[in-house]
């Protein structure tokens, strides 16, 4: 196993890692909307998207592959009301549409509205 690690994704928050690759599948940690080079988070369900998918992108950029290996993701909202703003910002991102769940959840670190984290092939 080796252990992703970038300054251009935010840091984990607790006692995880922000990814590892394995028997050459990358698989990273849920992406909040943090911005990694100010810890603010984005007001509003478009930006927060935004910011999620970028992050997740640095992760899967440190491990060597990019959007289009991804084979599914696991979304999470803070509310399912949500979800057609999401998934505008997410359709831009992930152009290959791997599998995906998307469910709602009663709450997400830091408050925010969306997590993203993904599995891909290298």
């Amino acid at each position: 196993m080796i252990e992703i690690k970038t300054t251009d994704a935010p840091g984990a928050i607790g006692p995880y890692s922000q990814g590892f690759i394995s028997n050459n599948m990358v698989y990273t940690s849920g992406q909040i909307p943090v911005d990694p080079a100010n810890g603010e988070v984005p007001e509003g369900i478009t930006a927060q998207a935004e910011q999620s998918c970028k992050n997740v992108g640095a992760l899967l950029k440190a491990a060597g592959v990019d959007f289009s290996n991804v084979v599914k993701t696991t979304c999470f909202l803070a509310d399912m009301a949500d979800f057609a703003a999401f998934n505008e910002v997410y359709a831009r991102y992930f152009t290959s549409k791997p599998a995906r769940s998307c469910v709602a959840v009663k709450a997400l670190p830091k408050g925010v509205l969306c997590e993203i984290e993904a599995i891909a092939e290298l």
